[in-house]
């Protein structure tokens, strides 16, 4: 597959790394020095693109690959308004887009157990819930993608909470997340669920980037001749669509 990468930082890097050694070409580096590289002429032949770059960038730079024909992995968070008019134009191309928060085996093992952890939960009024989460000081966005997720996934499972809030424990209808900001921490998020007599605890640690750019690149893989809108869910228990015999 040749892969175009959109954002060629520290996550570009490693994301590289993984896909040249499954086998994959990377066919286009794009940084914010050479941004108007990112055109219909350089996407000719590239396969999947996968984008890691900034909230402000990130929709532009989607919908600018699905317009050019190239289905794309996208792991900005922070852009939520937009998910779902690019979900909307790579359905209308016949095209492929996933977005995810987190794209770490691990972590998305982590989010099953997230949920089935709240639905178990759910009605038990003796404990409250909180987030905690720790990435390196690079990371613009906060709370973490991932721990929005992990959020949403409690409210949808216990009955009392509303919405979630960063770093606020006084309102009882939210899940409370705590966002810090620490060097060379890749990423580590914490659910909890306190009460008077015991606390329940779920953390998920990561050591390194690899996890994130193994799993983007699966992603990749994954979408590769698919048309429609995906989740990692997908990729890892096989639960999206036969590939399209004719792309």
């Amino acid at each position: 597959m040749n892969i175009a990468l959109i954002g060629y930082g520290k996550m570009g890097h490693a994301i590289e790394q993984v896909a040249v050694r499954r086998g994959h070409t990377i066919a286009l580096r794009i940084t914010s020095a050479n941004k108007n590289e990112l055109n219909e002429i350089n996407l000719r032949d590239v396969d999947v693109a996968i984008e890691f770059t900034n909230p402000a960038a990130a929709k532009e730079n989607v919908l600018q690959c699905l317009s050019a024909g190239v289905s794309a992995v996208c792991g900005t968070t922070g852009w939520n308004e937009g998910l779902s008019d690019a979900g909307r134009k790579a359905e209308e191309l016949g095209l492929a887009f996933l977005h995810a928060s987190n794209f770490s085996v691990g972590v998305n093992i982590f989010f099953e157990i997230n949920k089935l952890l709240a639905s178990l939960m759910n009605g038990r009024t003796d404990y409250g819930v909180s987030i905690e989460e720790t990435h390196h000081t690079q990371k613009k966005d906060a709370p973490s993608g991932t721990a929005i997720t992990l959020a949403e996934q409690i409210i949808e499972n216990i009955g009392d909470k509303k919405r979630w809030l960063l770093n606020d424990f006084n309102d009882i209808d939210a899940v409370p997340i705590i966002a810090h900001r620490v060097e060379q921490v890749p990423g580590t998020h914490k659910v909890s669920y306190s009460s008077s007599i015991d606390d329940i605890e779920i953390i998920h640690t990561a050591h390194n980037r690899e996890g994130f750019a193994l799993g983007a690149v699966l992603a990749a893989e994954y979408i590769h001749g698919r048309t429609g809108v995906f989740g990692m869910k997908e990729v890892l228990f096989a639960c999206g669509s036969q590939k399209n015999p004719g792309k």
